[in-house]
Protein backbone atom coordinates (compact mmCIF):
# COMPACT_ATOMS: atom_id res chain seq x y z
CA UNK A 1 0.00 0.00 0.00
CA UNK A 2 1.13 3.35 -0.81
CA UNK A 3 1.87 5.38 2.07
CA UNK A 4 0.21 8.86 2.19
CA UNK A 5 1.50 11.84 1.30
CA UNK A 6 1.69 13.27 4.83
CA UNK A 7 3.72 10.61 6.02
CA UNK A 8 6.30 10.82 2.91
CA UNK A 9 6.30 15.10 3.44
CA UNK A 10 6.61 17.10 6.38
CA UNK A 11 6.32 20.03 3.58
CA UNK A 12 4.62 20.87 -0.02
CA UNK A 13 4.79 23.61 -1.90
CA UNK A 14 2.35 25.45 -4.95
CA UNK A 15 3.65 28.12 -7.17
CA UNK A 16 1.23 30.82 -6.96
CA UNK A 17 0.50 34.08 -9.24
CA UNK A 18 -0.62 36.54 -6.55
CA UNK A 19 -1.57 36.50 -2.86
CA UNK A 20 -3.68 39.22 -1.20
CA UNK A 21 -3.97 40.34 2.52
CA UNK A 22 -7.44 41.00 2.58
CA UNK A 23 -7.19 43.36 6.03
CA UNK A 24 -5.02 45.41 4.26
CA UNK A 25 -7.06 49.05 3.32
CA UNK A 26 -5.03 49.09 -0.13
CA UNK A 27 -6.21 45.36 -1.43
CA UNK A 28 -7.86 45.93 -4.23
CA UNK A 29 -4.74 47.80 -5.63
CA UNK A 30 -2.39 45.29 -4.07
CA UNK A 31 0.07 44.25 -7.31
CA UNK A 32 -0.26 40.98 -8.73
CA UNK A 33 3.34 39.37 -7.55
CA UNK A 34 3.90 35.97 -7.77
CA UNK A 35 4.07 33.73 -4.31
CA UNK A 36 4.46 30.35 -2.47
CA UNK A 37 2.28 28.67 -0.51
CA UNK A 38 3.87 25.61 1.60
CA UNK A 39 1.78 23.17 3.25
CA UNK A 40 3.98 21.91 6.56
CA UNK A 41 3.88 20.66 10.25
CA UNK A 42 5.69 22.29 13.07
CA UNK A 43 5.77 20.54 16.24
CA UNK A 44 2.81 18.21 15.98
CA UNK A 45 0.46 21.72 14.15
CA UNK A 46 0.13 21.46 9.87
CA UNK A 47 0.19 25.31 8.90
CA UNK A 48 -0.12 26.47 5.57
CA UNK A 49 2.16 29.61 4.71
CA UNK A 50 2.21 32.39 1.89
CA UNK A 51 4.88 33.94 1.13
CA UNK A 52 4.64 36.89 -1.83
CA UNK A 53 8.17 36.97 -3.78
CA UNK A 54 8.63 40.57 -3.98
CA UNK A 55 8.88 41.11 -0.29
CA UNK A 56 9.66 39.04 3.47
CA UNK A 57 5.84 39.30 4.33
CA UNK A 58 4.26 35.62 5.15
CA UNK A 59 0.85 34.84 6.21
CA UNK A 60 0.73 31.71 8.55
CA UNK A 61 -2.63 30.06 8.81
CA UNK A 62 -3.37 27.25 11.38
CA UNK A 63 -4.96 24.40 8.97
CA UNK A 64 -6.99 23.18 11.83
CA UNK A 65 -9.08 26.23 12.34
CA UNK A 66 -9.18 27.23 8.37
CA UNK A 67 -11.60 27.41 5.64
CA UNK A 68 -11.01 27.54 1.69
CA UNK A 69 -13.61 29.26 -0.59
CA UNK A 70 -13.71 29.02 -4.49
CA UNK A 71 -14.23 31.99 -6.52
CA UNK A 72 -13.67 30.94 -9.38
CA UNK A 73 -12.11 28.32 -10.82
CA UNK A 74 -8.51 29.48 -10.08
CA UNK A 75 -9.13 32.11 -7.43
CA UNK A 76 -9.53 31.46 -3.80
CA UNK A 77 -9.96 33.43 -0.15
CA UNK A 78 -8.23 31.31 2.53
CA UNK A 79 -9.67 32.58 6.04
CA UNK A 80 -8.40 31.19 9.63
CA UNK A 81 -10.11 32.31 13.04
CA UNK A 82 -7.77 33.43 15.09
CA UNK A 83 -8.54 32.32 18.42
CA UNK A 84 -5.80 34.87 20.27
CA UNK A 85 -7.32 37.85 18.75
CA UNK A 86 -9.47 40.15 21.07
CA UNK A 87 -10.89 42.37 18.37
CA UNK A 88 -14.44 41.28 17.42
CA UNK A 89 -13.36 40.69 13.27
CA UNK A 90 -14.30 37.34 11.78
CA UNK A 91 -11.38 36.01 11.15
CA UNK A 92 -8.08 36.78 8.67
CA UNK A 93 -7.75 35.85 5.32
CA UNK A 94 -6.11 36.07 2.32
CA UNK A 95 -7.32 35.91 -1.44
CA UNK A 96 -4.88 33.34 -3.68
CA UNK A 97 -5.10 32.96 -7.38
CA UNK A 98 -3.39 30.15 -9.10
CA UNK A 99 -2.12 30.22 -12.95
CA UNK A 100 -4.21 27.26 -13.77
CA UNK A 101 -7.10 25.20 -12.25
CA UNK A 102 -4.60 22.13 -12.70
CA UNK A 103 -2.67 23.74 -10.24
CA UNK A 104 -5.70 25.51 -8.11
CA UNK A 105 -7.35 21.44 -8.00
CA UNK A 106 -4.38 19.96 -6.59
CA UNK A 107 -4.02 22.62 -3.81
CA UNK A 108 -7.42 21.79 -2.97
CA UNK A 109 -6.68 18.55 -2.76
CA UNK A 110 -4.06 19.28 -0.46
CA UNK A 111 -5.26 21.71 1.45
CA UNK A 112 -8.18 19.20 2.44
CA UNK A 113 -5.68 16.07 3.45
CA UNK A 114 -3.55 18.27 5.50
CA UNK A 115 -6.64 19.77 7.23
CA UNK A 116 -7.86 16.59 8.34
CA UNK A 117 -4.71 16.28 9.58
CA UNK A 118 -4.70 19.32 11.22
CA UNK A 119 -7.77 18.48 12.93
CA UNK A 120 -7.10 15.35 14.02
CA UNK A 121 -3.72 16.36 15.66
CA UNK A 122 -5.63 19.64 16.78
CA UNK A 123 -8.61 17.96 18.71
CA UNK A 124 -8.17 19.79 21.62
CA UNK A 125 -8.74 23.29 19.54
CA UNK A 126 -11.65 21.92 18.02
CA UNK A 127 -13.44 20.40 21.11
CA UNK A 128 -12.99 24.14 22.64
CA UNK A 129 -14.39 25.60 19.62
CA UNK A 130 -17.49 23.33 19.90
CA UNK A 131 -20.56 25.32 18.12
CA UNK A 132 -23.03 26.89 20.66
CA UNK A 133 -25.69 25.43 18.36
CA UNK A 134 -24.38 21.73 19.42
CA UNK A 135 -24.36 22.84 23.21
CA UNK A 136 -28.19 23.72 22.67
CA UNK A 137 -29.39 22.03 20.45
CA UNK A 138 -30.10 17.86 21.40
CA UNK A 139 -27.82 15.81 17.75
CA UNK A 140 -30.92 13.77 17.01
CA UNK A 141 -33.23 16.99 16.64
CA UNK A 142 -30.72 18.48 14.50
CA UNK A 143 -29.89 15.11 12.27
CA UNK A 144 -33.46 15.16 11.25
CA UNK A 145 -34.06 18.71 10.77
CA UNK A 146 -30.85 19.24 8.50
CA UNK A 147 -32.04 15.85 6.49
CA UNK A 148 -35.22 17.16 6.11
CA UNK A 149 -33.91 20.31 4.45
CA UNK A 150 -31.40 18.30 2.27
CA UNK A 151 -34.01 16.96 0.45
CA UNK A 152 -35.30 18.93 -2.92
CA UNK A 153 -39.13 17.55 -2.50
CA UNK A 154 -39.23 19.33 0.50
CA UNK A 155 -37.31 22.51 -0.88
CA UNK A 156 -39.83 22.31 -3.68
CA UNK A 157 -43.05 22.65 -1.37
CA UNK A 158 -40.68 26.00 -0.17
CA UNK A 159 -40.35 26.80 -3.74
CA UNK A 160 -43.82 26.73 -4.91
CA UNK A 161 -45.69 28.64 -1.86
CA UNK A 162 -45.57 31.72 -4.51
CA UNK A 163 -47.12 34.25 -1.48
CA UNK A 164 -43.81 33.60 0.20
CA UNK A 165 -41.02 33.18 -2.84
CA UNK A 166 -42.87 36.04 -4.89
CA UNK A 167 -42.60 38.64 -1.74
CA UNK A 168 -38.88 37.88 -1.19
CA UNK A 169 -38.63 38.07 -4.83
CA UNK A 170 -40.23 41.57 -4.87
CA UNK A 171 -38.59 42.74 -1.18
CA UNK A 172 -35.69 42.43 -2.86
CA UNK A 173 -36.12 44.27 -6.45
CA UNK A 174 -38.06 46.98 -4.83
CA UNK A 175 -34.75 47.65 -2.81
CA UNK A 176 -32.36 46.98 -5.57
CA UNK A 177 -30.23 50.19 -3.76
CA UNK A 178 -29.86 48.32 -0.70
CA UNK A 179 -28.12 45.48 -2.62
CA UNK A 180 -26.43 46.70 -5.67
CA UNK A 181 -22.65 46.91 -4.90
CA UNK A 182 -23.24 45.31 -1.38
CA UNK A 183 -21.95 42.14 0.28
CA UNK A 184 -24.94 39.85 1.42
CA UNK A 185 -24.73 36.66 3.57
CA UNK A 186 -27.86 34.23 3.05
CA UNK A 187 -28.11 32.38 6.49
CA UNK A 188 -29.77 29.34 5.42
CA UNK A 189 -29.78 29.21 1.90
CA UNK A 190 -31.44 26.14 0.78
CA UNK A 191 -31.76 26.39 -2.78
CA UNK A 192 -29.70 29.39 -3.05
CA UNK A 193 -32.76 30.89 -4.21
CA UNK A 194 -32.84 34.33 -2.16
CA UNK A 195 -29.10 34.22 -3.22
CA UNK A 196 -29.66 34.52 -6.65
CA UNK A 197 -32.45 37.11 -6.56
CA UNK A 198 -29.54 39.38 -4.35
CA UNK A 199 -27.22 38.73 -7.30
CA UNK A 200 -30.08 40.11 -9.65
CA UNK A 201 -30.58 42.81 -7.83
CA UNK A 202 -26.85 43.73 -7.96
CA UNK A 203 -24.81 42.13 -5.19
CA UNK A 204 -21.20 42.28 -5.17
CA UNK A 205 -20.83 38.66 -3.86
CA UNK A 206 -23.03 36.85 -1.61
CA UNK A 207 -21.98 33.87 0.39
CA UNK A 208 -24.84 31.24 0.86
CA UNK A 209 -24.58 29.43 4.48
CA UNK A 210 -26.05 26.37 4.36
CA UNK A 211 -26.00 23.33 6.81
CA UNK A 212 -27.79 20.55 5.16
CA UNK A 213 -26.79 18.38 2.39
CA UNK A 214 -28.79 20.87 0.09
CA UNK A 215 -25.57 22.63 -0.27
CA UNK A 216 -24.32 20.59 -3.15
CA UNK A 217 -27.67 21.39 -4.59
CA UNK A 218 -27.76 25.17 -4.58
CA UNK A 219 -23.90 24.97 -5.71
CA UNK A 220 -25.38 23.07 -8.54
CA UNK A 221 -28.15 25.24 -8.95
CA UNK A 222 -25.96 28.59 -9.06
CA UNK A 223 -23.37 26.98 -11.14
CA UNK A 224 -26.23 26.49 -13.96
CA UNK A 225 -27.06 29.83 -13.80
CA UNK A 226 -23.66 31.51 -15.43
CA UNK A 227 -24.60 35.25 -14.77
CA UNK A 228 -24.68 34.72 -10.76
CA UNK A 229 -22.46 31.98 -10.52
CA UNK A 230 -19.44 34.15 -9.89
CA UNK A 231 -20.92 36.27 -7.27
CA UNK A 232 -22.20 33.57 -5.12
CA UNK A 233 -19.89 31.76 -2.99
CA UNK A 234 -21.93 28.66 -1.23
CA UNK A 235 -20.36 28.05 2.16
CA UNK A 236 -21.71 24.21 3.58
CA UNK A 237 -21.85 24.67 7.63
CA UNK A 238 -23.31 26.26 10.29
CA UNK A 239 -23.39 30.26 11.08
CA UNK A 240 -22.26 29.48 14.39
CA UNK A 241 -19.49 27.58 13.15
CA UNK A 242 -17.86 28.93 9.59
CA UNK A 243 -15.85 31.61 8.99
CA UNK A 244 -16.27 34.48 6.20
CA UNK A 245 -13.46 36.48 4.41
CA UNK A 246 -15.15 40.07 4.94
CA UNK A 247 -18.27 41.94 6.36
CA UNK A 248 -21.93 41.82 4.92
CA UNK A 249 -23.94 44.30 4.05
CA UNK A 250 -27.13 42.97 4.15
CA UNK A 251 -28.61 39.16 5.42
CA UNK A 252 -31.04 37.67 3.98
CA UNK A 253 -33.41 34.83 5.46
CA UNK A 254 -35.48 32.75 6.03
CA UNK A 255 -35.64 31.52 9.07
CA UNK A 256 -39.76 31.59 10.36
CA UNK A 257 -41.45 28.59 11.33
CA UNK A 258 -44.85 28.31 12.45
CA UNK A 259 -45.47 30.54 15.42
CA UNK A 260 -42.61 32.33 13.74
CA UNK A 261 -40.03 30.74 16.03
CA UNK A 262 -40.69 26.89 15.74
CA UNK A 263 -37.45 25.08 14.80
CA UNK A 264 -35.43 27.87 16.70
CA UNK A 265 -33.86 29.32 13.30
CA UNK A 266 -34.26 33.22 14.45
CA UNK A 267 -31.42 32.57 16.93
CA UNK A 268 -29.85 31.40 13.95
CA UNK A 269 -30.31 34.26 12.29
CA UNK A 270 -29.46 37.27 15.08
CA UNK A 271 -26.12 34.98 15.59
CA UNK A 272 -25.44 35.87 11.88
CA UNK A 273 -25.94 39.13 12.47
CA UNK A 274 -23.92 39.71 15.09
CA UNK A 275 -20.76 38.01 13.62
CA UNK A 276 -21.22 38.53 10.11
CA UNK A 277 -23.18 41.69 9.66
CA UNK A 278 -21.44 45.85 9.14
CA UNK A 279 -23.14 47.86 12.19
CA UNK A 280 -25.03 50.09 9.38
CA UNK A 281 -26.40 47.12 7.73
CA UNK A 282 -29.50 45.92 6.96
CA UNK A 283 -31.78 42.72 7.73
CA UNK A 284 -34.24 41.06 5.28
CA UNK A 285 -36.60 40.36 6.98
CA UNK A 286 -36.39 43.51 9.66
CA UNK A 287 -38.76 42.85 12.30
CA UNK A 288 -41.41 39.69 12.95
CA UNK A 289 -44.78 39.60 14.77
CA UNK A 290 -46.84 37.28 16.20
CA UNK A 291 -50.45 37.85 16.10
CA UNK A 292 -53.26 36.33 18.65
CA UNK A 293 -57.07 36.55 18.65
CA UNK A 294 -59.13 33.92 20.81
CA UNK A 295 -61.43 31.87 18.89
CA UNK A 296 -64.68 29.89 18.73
CA UNK A 297 -64.92 26.54 16.97
CA UNK A 298 -67.24 23.87 17.93
CA UNK A 299 -66.24 22.06 14.72
CA UNK A 300 -63.06 21.59 15.68
CA UNK A 301 -63.36 21.25 19.12
CA UNK A 302 -65.56 17.96 18.52
CA UNK A 303 -63.18 16.67 16.45
CA UNK A 304 -60.34 16.60 19.17
CA UNK A 305 -62.23 15.26 21.46
CA UNK A 306 -63.60 12.41 19.77
CA UNK A 307 -59.98 11.50 18.93
CA UNK A 308 -59.56 9.96 22.56
CA UNK A 309 -63.37 8.37 22.27
CA UNK A 310 -61.26 4.99 21.49
CA UNK A 311 -59.92 5.02 25.05
CA UNK A 312 -63.18 5.06 26.29
CA UNK A 313 -64.27 1.40 25.50
CA UNK A 314 -64.51 -1.33 28.42
CA UNK A 315 -64.58 -4.27 25.90
CA UNK A 316 -62.15 -4.31 23.73
CA UNK A 317 -60.98 -7.45 22.25
CA UNK A 318 -61.45 -8.39 26.34
CA UNK A 319 -59.82 -5.19 27.67
CA UNK A 320 -60.62 -2.41 29.28
CA UNK A 321 -58.95 0.82 27.90
CA UNK A 322 -60.88 3.77 30.00
CA UNK A 323 -58.05 3.78 32.51
CA UNK A 324 -56.00 5.59 29.29
CA UNK A 325 -58.92 7.55 28.39
CA UNK A 326 -57.70 11.09 30.86
CA UNK A 327 -53.84 10.39 29.45
CA UNK A 328 -55.27 10.16 25.66
CA UNK A 329 -57.06 13.09 25.54
CA UNK A 330 -54.35 15.08 27.23
CA UNK A 331 -52.33 14.45 24.80
CA UNK A 332 -54.32 15.25 21.85
CA UNK A 333 -55.53 18.33 23.03
CA UNK A 334 -51.63 19.04 23.57
CA UNK A 335 -51.12 19.41 19.98
CA UNK A 336 -51.42 22.86 18.39
CA UNK A 337 -54.01 22.50 15.43
CA UNK A 338 -52.01 23.46 12.22
CA UNK A 339 -54.61 24.87 8.91
CA UNK A 340 -56.09 27.64 7.36
CA UNK A 341 -59.15 28.65 9.17
CA UNK A 342 -61.88 31.26 8.51
CA UNK A 343 -61.07 34.58 9.94
CA UNK A 344 -65.04 34.98 11.25
CA UNK A 345 -64.31 32.15 13.86
CA UNK A 346 -62.35 34.94 15.95
CA UNK A 347 -64.35 36.38 18.83
CA UNK A 348 -62.02 39.15 19.73
CA UNK A 349 -60.05 41.63 17.82
CA UNK A 350 -56.37 40.51 17.71
CA UNK A 351 -53.45 41.67 19.46
CA UNK A 352 -49.41 40.90 18.54
CA UNK A 353 -46.20 40.97 20.03
CA UNK A 354 -43.53 41.97 18.06
CA UNK A 355 -39.93 40.95 17.44
CA UNK A 356 -37.40 42.62 16.26
CA UNK A 357 -34.51 41.05 14.31
CA UNK A 358 -32.19 44.16 14.73
CA UNK A 359 -32.27 44.03 18.12
CA UNK A 360 -33.46 40.99 19.73
CA UNK A 361 -30.31 38.34 21.74
CA UNK A 362 -30.34 35.18 21.20
CA UNK A 363 -31.02 34.45 24.66
CA UNK A 364 -33.95 36.57 23.84
CA UNK A 365 -35.37 33.90 22.57
CA UNK A 366 -35.12 30.98 24.79
CA UNK A 367 -38.35 32.43 26.37
CA UNK A 368 -40.98 34.26 25.69
CA UNK A 369 -43.75 35.82 27.82
CA UNK A 370 -46.86 37.26 26.19
CA UNK A 371 -49.57 38.83 28.40
CA UNK A 372 -52.57 38.33 26.72
CA UNK A 373 -55.79 41.63 26.55
CA UNK A 374 -59.25 40.74 24.79
CA UNK A 375 -62.32 41.99 24.70
CA UNK A 376 -64.98 39.53 23.13
CA UNK A 377 -67.28 40.69 20.66
CA UNK A 378 -70.14 38.23 20.55
CA UNK A 379 -71.23 35.87 23.12
CA UNK A 380 -69.74 32.33 22.42
CA UNK A 381 -67.98 29.39 23.73
CA UNK A 382 -64.34 30.26 23.50
CA UNK A 383 -62.56 27.15 22.36
CA UNK A 384 -58.79 28.74 22.47
CA UNK A 385 -56.08 31.06 21.05
CA UNK A 386 -55.38 31.23 17.27
CA UNK A 387 -51.83 32.53 16.17
CA UNK A 388 -50.30 33.56 13.18
CA UNK A 389 -47.69 36.00 11.94
CA UNK A 390 -45.87 38.53 9.51
CA UNK A 391 -42.60 39.99 8.67
CA UNK A 392 -41.17 43.11 7.78
CA UNK A 393 -38.84 43.66 5.51
CA UNK A 394 -37.32 47.26 6.16
CA UNK A 395 -36.36 48.18 2.42
CA UNK A 396 -34.83 51.75 2.08
CA UNK A 397 -37.00 52.14 -1.05
CA UNK A 398 -40.45 49.92 -0.37
CA UNK A 399 -41.50 48.46 3.21
CA UNK A 400 -43.18 45.15 2.04
CA UNK A 401 -44.97 42.66 4.56
CA UNK A 402 -45.23 39.06 4.22
CA UNK A 403 -47.92 37.85 6.19
CA UNK A 404 -49.74 34.38 7.09
CA UNK A 405 -53.10 35.86 8.22
CA UNK A 406 -56.26 34.15 7.88
CA UNK A 407 -58.71 35.52 4.98
CA UNK A 408 -55.29 36.47 3.58
CA UNK A 409 -53.72 33.94 0.61
CA UNK A 410 -52.64 30.65 2.14
CA UNK A 411 -48.98 30.00 3.07
CA UNK A 412 -46.53 26.65 3.53
CA UNK A 413 -46.94 27.99 7.44
CA UNK A 414 -50.58 27.77 7.41
CA UNK A 415 -52.03 29.11 11.05
CA UNK A 416 -52.03 27.94 14.11
CA UNK A 417 -54.41 27.16 16.76
CA UNK A 418 -53.90 26.24 20.82
CA UNK A 419 -56.97 24.11 21.17
CA UNK A 420 -57.95 24.03 25.33
CA UNK A 421 -59.64 20.78 26.55
CA UNK A 422 -62.01 23.10 29.06
CA UNK A 423 -63.55 25.92 26.80
CA UNK A 424 -64.77 29.37 28.48
CA UNK A 425 -67.58 30.98 27.68
CA UNK A 426 -67.98 35.15 27.06
CA UNK A 427 -70.55 37.74 26.74
CA UNK A 428 -70.07 40.33 23.98
CA UNK A 429 -67.97 42.67 25.34
CA UNK A 430 -66.74 41.10 28.13
CA UNK A 431 -62.57 40.81 28.97
CA UNK A 432 -60.70 37.80 28.75
CA UNK A 433 -57.27 38.30 29.75
CA UNK A 434 -54.22 35.82 30.01
CA UNK A 435 -50.79 34.63 29.05
CA UNK A 436 -48.67 32.98 26.58
CA UNK A 437 -45.84 31.55 28.04
CA UNK A 438 -43.23 29.90 25.58
CA UNK A 439 -40.02 28.39 26.84
CA UNK A 440 -37.49 26.60 23.84
CA UNK A 441 -36.32 23.01 24.21
CA UNK A 442 -33.71 21.21 23.03
CA UNK A 443 -35.80 19.68 20.36
CA UNK A 444 -35.50 23.05 18.02
CA UNK A 445 -39.17 23.96 19.07
CA UNK A 446 -41.11 25.27 22.21
CA UNK A 447 -43.41 24.16 25.14
CA UNK A 448 -46.79 26.85 25.30
CA UNK A 449 -48.23 27.37 28.23
CA UNK A 450 -51.82 28.92 26.89
CA UNK A 451 -54.15 30.58 30.00
CA UNK A 452 -57.40 32.21 28.83
CA UNK A 453 -59.62 33.86 31.56
CA UNK A 454 -63.09 35.71 31.51
CA UNK A 455 -63.06 38.52 33.68
CA UNK A 456 -66.73 39.23 35.92
CA UNK A 457 -68.95 40.81 33.00
CA UNK A 458 -72.35 43.60 34.11
CA UNK A 459 -72.65 45.07 37.40
CA UNK A 460 -69.65 44.63 39.52
CA UNK A 461 -67.22 44.44 37.16
CA UNK A 462 -65.74 47.42 37.77
CA UNK A 463 -64.64 45.42 41.28
CA UNK A 464 -62.64 42.76 39.04
CA UNK A 465 -62.40 39.18 39.60
CA UNK A 466 -62.16 36.22 37.61
CA UNK A 467 -65.29 34.15 36.46
CA UNK A 468 -63.60 31.34 34.77
CA UNK A 469 -59.90 30.22 33.31
CA UNK A 470 -58.79 27.46 31.04
CA UNK A 471 -55.15 26.02 31.33
CA UNK A 472 -53.54 24.26 28.90
CA UNK A 473 -49.71 23.16 27.62
CA UNK A 474 -48.74 22.26 24.39
CA UNK A 475 -45.67 21.11 22.67
CA UNK A 476 -45.01 22.88 19.25
CA UNK A 477 -42.66 20.83 17.82
CA UNK A 478 -45.84 18.21 17.68
CA UNK A 479 -48.50 19.92 15.92
CA UNK A 480 -51.86 18.85 14.42
CA UNK A 481 -51.15 19.13 10.38
CA UNK A 482 -54.75 19.88 9.76
CA UNK A 483 -54.82 20.77 5.85
CA UNK A 484 -56.33 17.95 3.88
CA UNK A 485 -59.35 18.26 6.24
CA UNK A 486 -62.65 20.28 4.81
CA UNK A 487 -63.17 23.46 6.05
CA UNK A 488 -67.05 23.78 7.03
CA UNK A 489 -67.50 27.70 6.65
CA UNK A 490 -68.15 28.15 3.18
CA UNK A 491 -71.32 30.66 3.73
CA UNK A 492 -71.47 32.62 0.55
CA UNK A 493 -71.07 29.44 -1.31
CA UNK A 494 -73.33 27.00 -0.40
CA UNK A 495 -76.59 26.99 -2.48
CA UNK A 496 -80.08 28.69 -1.93
CA UNK A 497 -81.65 26.60 0.34
CA UNK A 498 -85.49 25.26 -0.06
CA UNK A 499 -88.10 27.77 1.21
CA UNK A 500 -88.48 27.15 4.97
CA UNK A 501 -91.10 27.81 7.62
CA UNK A 502 -90.63 31.09 9.17
CA UNK A 503 -89.01 31.14 12.27
CA UNK A 504 -90.33 32.69 15.44
CA UNK A 505 -88.14 35.47 17.07
CA UNK A 506 -89.38 34.31 20.26
CA UNK A 507 -87.93 31.09 20.12
CA UNK A 508 -84.80 32.46 20.36
CA UNK A 509 -83.05 33.07 23.63
CA UNK A 510 -81.68 36.54 23.68
CA UNK A 511 -78.84 36.75 26.41
CA UNK A 512 -78.80 41.00 26.29
CA UNK A 513 -80.51 43.79 24.21
CA UNK A 514 -77.97 45.16 22.08
CA UNK A 515 -77.52 41.35 21.02
CA UNK A 516 -81.52 41.32 20.32
CA UNK A 517 -81.37 44.76 18.50
CA UNK A 518 -77.92 43.31 16.36
CA UNK A 519 -80.44 39.90 15.14
CA UNK A 520 -83.17 41.75 14.35
CA UNK A 521 -81.91 44.73 12.38
CA UNK A 522 -82.01 44.47 8.56
CA UNK A 523 -78.36 44.73 7.41
CA UNK A 524 -77.09 47.99 5.83
CA UNK A 525 -77.19 48.28 1.73
CA UNK A 526 -73.89 48.71 0.37
CA UNK A 527 -72.87 52.20 -0.74
CA UNK A 528 -72.76 52.27 -4.55
CA UNK A 529 -70.83 55.39 -4.03
CA UNK A 530 -67.98 56.21 -1.91
CA UNK A 531 -68.58 59.53 -0.05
Amino acid sequence: MEASPLKKLEQLEFSLDSVTDLSSPSASSSSSSPAVATFSRVDGVTELRFIRSDSTHCFTFDLASSQLFKLGTVQFICVSNDNNSEEESLSRGVNIKFGSEKDSKEFCDSFEEWRKDGLVRGSSTVSANKSKFDDKIEASSAKMYFHYYGQLLHQQNMLQDYVRTGTYYAAVMENRSDFAGRVVVDVGAGSGILSMFAAQAGAKHVYAVEASEMAEYARKLIAGNPLFADRITVIKGKVEDIELPEKADVLISEPMGTLLVNERMLESYVIARDRFMSPNGKMFPTVGRIHMAPFSDEFLFTEMANKALFWQQQNYYGVDLTPLFGSAHQGYFSQPVVDAFDPRLLVAPPMFHTIDFTQMKEEDFYEIDVPLKFTASMCTRVHGLACWFDVLFDGSTVQRWLTTAPGAPTTHWYQIRCVLAQPIYVMAGQEITGRLHLIAHSAQSYTIDLTLSAKMWGPGASQGGILQSSTCKFDLKEPYYRMSQPQAYPVAQEPPLPPQPQLNTQDIQIQNDEFEEELLQEPPQKASTQL
